[in-house]
């Protein structure tokens, strides 16, 4: 039975909230609607004395009846006119408890929806998406429902509690038969729980539609923290969650229509009952006070009987949906700023002082790094898989958050800046750029807030036009889907590179942009690059020999640390670790025309 329920670990972030706690955090929602509360506090006293009173009323009067039918017909009309009522004060409290439901859950989902793009890169990397997504859309719902129910059964509780109570004063015989038969009532109202299914359809609909702009978001939250979008993906998102809401709100609308409506035929189908047992009283075949009396409260406890059976187990999933939204709202940032000082320009000079940094409780990556990028050089970065060259990328960019040393950019410790200012002076064009559902000229444009079409005109031509139409042979207004589906890698590549010009940053880091171009097409990108780099700091993952020959320097990165640090034409000649990796992989990309080296062997060490 355990091996059931081996995938159901929770993740790292959860916590355990005391039933006090969480209750004490769900009133600080419930706080800012406490007149609409209030309103429907009194709404349901009103209702339930109204309704409690109604066969108090007919059970003294019909029992009184002898002489005719007058009485009772009068009595009659009495029913009808304080069903209406009650209905008017049923769909009023419902409409209330509609909207305010509606509202908690609005700002719940926000407030979740900010949480996780608050989150880091390192976050993503860690926890899966879909269980964000399912916390942010899921959890929430489930915790809408057990708000709505408990609203509603409290109100029912309430009538309950003042039928019954009268029926004890005025019988106690009544009201242990009642007792008695409220198991029969159980067992006859767990056989409607399908009514809410076609009432929910709509809302499943666009919750899905929710879900899946949530989900785009944060497949995307890499792109997004890069050029400091946070701002502009939860625009996105506050409009697509505004629909939900509107869509839930007509939901619970058509919800407190129905229930009234029952009431309201109930109360006419009281009325023609109430007339027939009037009339087989006049003929003293019953008492009619007390049949009426037994009959309509059996009639009014099937409902609040019915939402009390599921009530526990339903309000305890509604705590744990609850507590999982809070705990993504309550945990932790992995970067920790100690300051938010002005950015503006930067030179880019980079230096790391005794860098210590782990993913986790995995080995070590970087054990006291030390390394100097000068302002305004370009600087390659080669080395085995597992060296720290994309861990080292990640780092400058604040993804993760190192352990112990210092890095610093302009002599300035990178954890005292404005993230989201320091983040857009950083330029990355990543191996896998991520596209978003949108035109091409909107996604070019996703690297400057602002930009127009203008900056993305200029941007297709300083990466060249002639290179650009050969390889993404696509209008700016052409549409593309979710991801980036339907273009090639190298394609996307071109388009990041494009965003990165639209950008204009200070520091550029290139995971090797020319990764999965042809060689015809590299050239031309490679003039591009020449462009882009020019008076930047530049720092290249590199697997071409050309875009390595084109760097001013080269960082040898092994076992994390700086094994070789020098130009390329040094590094062959001392004949070390960038020799034998040059040897080993380099030296095969080379035109036939180009003669080897005569200092390198052309077998691997």
């Amino acid at each position: 039975m355990t091996e059931l329920f081996t995938g159901l670990r929770g993740d790292d972030y959860d916590r355990v909230y005391g039933n006090a706690r969480l209750l004490a955090r769900i009133l600080r929602y419930l706080r800012a609607h406490r007149g609409a509360m209030l309103a429907s506090a009194a709404l349901v006293v009103g209702s339930a004395l109204l309704t409690a009173s109604v066969p108090v009323l007919i059970a003294r009067v019909i029992d009184q009846v002898r002489d005719g039918l007058g009485l009772g017909f009068l009595v009659s009309l009495y029913v009808v006119a304080a069903a209406v009522l009650a209905w008017l004060m049923n769909w009023a409290r419902q409409a209330l408890t509609a909207r305010l439901v509606g509202e908690v859950v609005y700002r719940l989902q926000r407030d979740a929806a900010d949480a996780a793009l608050a989150k880091d890169v390192a976050f993503y990397d860690g926890n899966s998406v879909g269980q964000v997504i399912s916390r942010v859309t899921g959890d929430t719902e489930g915790f809408s429902s057990v708000m709505t129910l408990t609203l509603n059964l409290l109100s029912q509780l309430f009538l309950v509690v003042l039928l019954g109570g009268v029926v004890f004063w005025i019988d106690p015989g009544l009201g242990l038969i009642i007792v008695a038969a409220l198991p029969v009532l159980l067992g006859a109202a767990l056989a409607f729980r399908r009514v809410a299914r076609t009432a929910a359809a709509s809302t499943r609909r666009v919750m899905a539609k929710v879900n899946a702009n949530v989900h785009e978001s944060m497949m995307g939250i890499s792109v997004a923290k890069s050029f400091g979008r946070e701002s502009t993906v939860y625009r996105d998102f506050d409009q697509v969650n505004r629909l939900s809401y509107v869509v839930y709100i007509r939901q619970g609308l058509i919800y407190a229509e129905i229930l009234p409506l029952l009431t309201l035929l109930a109360g006419l189908a009281t009325a023609v009952v109430l007339y027939e047992g009037g009339r087989f009283a006049v003929l003293g075949r019953l008492s009619p006070g007390e049949w009426y009396f037994a009959l309509q409260a059996l009639g009014m406890l099937w409902q609040p009987v019915t939402q009390a059976a599921s009530f526990w187990s339903l309000f305890q999933q509604g705590l744990a949906a609850s507590e999982r939204v809070f705990a993504l709202i309550d945990s932790e940032h992995a970067i920790v700023q100690r300051g938010d000082d002005p950015v503006g320009r930067m030179d880019g000079e980079i230096e790391a002082r005794g860098l210590h940094f782990r993913y986790g409780t995995r080995a070590a990556v970087f054990s006291g790094l030390d390394l100097r990028i000068g302002a305004r050089q370009t600087v390659a970065v080669v080395g085995h898989t597992g060296g720290g060259k994309s861990t080292l990328a990640k780092l400058i960019t604040r993804a993760y958050e190192f352990q112990e040393g210092e890095l610093l950019v302009d002599g300035r410790d990178i954890r005292s800046l404005d993230l989201k200012e320091y983040r857009r002076r950083v330029g990355v064009v990543p191996q896998h750029p991520f596209l978003f559902a949108g035109t091409l000229a909107e996604n070019i444009a996703y690297g400057r807030p602002g930009a127009g079409r203008e900056d993305v005109e200029r941007a297709v031509e300083r990466i060249g036009r002639q290179v650009w139409n050969r390889c993404v042979p696509l209008s700016l207004d052409d549409r593309l889907a979710s991801g980036g589906q339907g273009v090639s890698v190298g394609q996307r590549q071109l388009i990041a590179l494009a965003r990165v010009f639209v950008q204009e940053p200070d520091i550029v880091i290139l995971d090797e942009p020319t990764a999965s171009v042809d060689p015809l097409t590299e050239r031309g990108i490679q003039n591009a690059l020449t462009r882009l780099f020019a008076g930047r700091t530049v720092l290249v993952i590199a697997h071409r020999l050309s875009t390595i020959r084109r760097a001013d320097r080269i960082l040898v990165l092994h076992e994390g640390r700086v094994a070789e640090d020098a130009g390329f034409e040094e590094l062959l000649r001392r004949d070390g670790p960038f020799a034998a990796l040059y040897a080993t992989y380099y030296a095969y990309q080379r035109p036939a025309a180009e003669p080897r080296h005569s200092g390198i062997s052309d077998h691997p060490r």
